[in-house]
């Protein structure tokens, strides 16, 4: 720049007027409005594949139910939340005509209510219709059948002899007290060692990480299964995909037929964990341990498969009595 030029140039750099700030406004998150998009976006917001598929089911029978009384689920009041817990007791599921159990009924509620405390967060109903609704109350006992130790035998002579898979996957439900989810879910890849220990990761009920020690039992079952497989489902098909949990459920149902099991029409892979359960409770194991080791996240639940509850021998009234005796 020339001198001439200079004191020119610069002082119009100091009298131009310096322009007006463009007010920003910031931008807005986008929010769900419609049903179809918050029942997705509810969904997702689930990491556990299990979770998603049992909220999905939930979800479907009430507002299918909305749509028969042509109702917005986004206008459904108290009245009608009440209302539908009723039938599901009552009367029985829109979609199948089954009644439901109280805790399957509790397990509904929670999801529902679930869904409209995540549509609440994007604006689009000011609260959830089952807030505060009376639930049925839930047995203070298990009612899944559970085995004996000749029936548990029975069944496993029942899986060795149909298959090593078979075998495998029994021994692992009930030796472990894995949930089917927990067990179909897991992978050749998640067998490890830990603390000298055989173990496998598992993913628990809510995407919790998790690790399982096998005993020498499960592991040679497992092997058997596995053969010369170094990756995939620890549980596949003849397709090499994961084995599902219906054809577990129908799995099981046929190897307690074979196994002449009384109540066999009944027997679920719950009845497994159920056995596991209270068989660890019946041998003295600590609540605590049992807890931990199947993943329940709150010791009522462990409680409830506690057949010793109700023994007088074990009333802390006893002890009370001893430690203030003379």
């Amino acid at each position: 720049m020339s001198a001439e030029l200079a004191p020119a140039f610069s002082s119009a750099v100091v009298v131009a007027p310096r322009a007006a700030p463009v007010p920003v406004t910031p931008a807005e998150a986008t929010r769900l409005s419609t049903v179809d998009d918050l029942v997705r976006g509810f969904l997702l917001s689930k990491r556990s594949a299990t979770t998603r598929a049992a909220y999905t089911a939930d979800l479907a029978s009430w507002l299918h139910w909305c749509t028969q009384l042509e109702l917005d689920p986004l206008r459904a009041g108290i009245h009608h939340a009440d209302a539908y817990l009723r039938m599901l007791t009552e009367v029985g599921d829109p979609r199948t005509g089954h009644t439901l159990a109280a805790a399957s009924v509790a397990r509904r509620t929670s999801a529902v209510h679930g869904f409209y405390r995540y549509a609440a967060r994007h604006s689009a109903v000011a609260g959830s219709p089952f807030t505060g609704i009376t639930r049925p109350a839930v047995d203070e006992e298990s009612m899944t059948s559970g085995l004996t130790r000749d029936e548990v035998h029975a069944l496993f002579a029942a899986a060795r002899a149909h298959s090593p898979r078979s075998e495998a996957l029994i021994k692992l439900l009930v030796l472990n007290g894995l949930r089917v989810s927990e067990a179909l879910g897991a992978r050749v890849e998640d067998l490890d060692h830990d603390q000298g220990h055989r173990v496998l990761r598992i993913r628990r009920k809510g995407g919790r990480r998790a690790r399982v020690p096998l005993t020498p039992d499960v592991q040679h079952a497992l092997a058997g299964a596995i053969g010369e497989r170094t990756a995939g489902p620890l549980f596949a098909t003849s397709s090499g995909r994961a084995l599902d949990r219906t054809a577990a459920w129908r799995l099981l149902r046929r190897l307690a037929a074979d196994a002449g099991l009384p109540a066999a029409g009944r027997i679920s892979p719950h009845s497994a964990r159920h056995t596991y359960a209270t068989t660890a409770l019946d041998a003295g194991v600590a609540l605590r341990d049992v807890q931990d080791s199947m993943g329940h996240r709150d010791p009522r639940t462990t409680r409830l498969y506690d057949r010793t509850r109700a023994n007088h021998t074990r009333n802390a009234t006893y002890a009370v009595a001893a430690a203030l005796a003379d």
